[in-house]
């Protein structure tokens, strides 16, 4: 299988644009991932996400607590509920795919288990720039782990 470009932005049905750059619709120009800014076009702006239900590209991982729309700082935190045992979960905002306002769901483009073995939440360090850099980066590096056509 072939590997993918970590710095390029994968996980939709069809991840490559006309000219065989990779790019997520409303991304970042080139493709690049920002793992804390919402997707342009992933419907978050001015909504308060707070009680939907977070969906990953293979089931439901739990609500959202807690979300911040801040400029390049943006995140939900996720309650796991029983699926991790009540633990809570921080996702950096560029993971997230797509809301459904109706369904009240959020959909993010990672499975259960690259949520599950990302680096544990910090209630008292999400505002450290070191957990920060952590966290970002691994959901960064998750992309290349994402087969083409496999995300949502």
């Amino acid at each position: 299988m072939e590997r993918l470009d970590p710095r390029t932005a994968h996980g939709t049905p069809d991840p490559l644009v006309p000219g065989g750059g990779g790019a997520f619709p409303g991304g970042t120009p080139g493709g690049a991932f920002d793992p804390w800014r919402y997707r342009d076009d992933a419907g978050v702006t001015g909504v308060d996400l707070v009680g939907y239900k977070v969906e990953a590209h293979d089931g439901g991982i739990g609500k959202v607590d807690r979300s911040s729309h801040e400029v390049s700082s943006s995140y939900l935190v996720v309650d796991t509920g029983p699926w991790i045992f009540g633990k809570k979960v921080m996702i950096p905002a560029g993971t997230v795919n797509h809301v459904d306002h109706d369904e009240r769901k959020v959909y993010v483009d990672r499975s259960k288990d690259q949520i599950k073995a990302a680096p544990e939440f910090d209630e008292t360090a999400d505002t450290d720039p070191a957990y920060r850099d952590k966290l970002g980066g691994y959901y960064s590096d998750t992309y290349s782990a994402i087969p083409p056509g496999t995300a949502r």
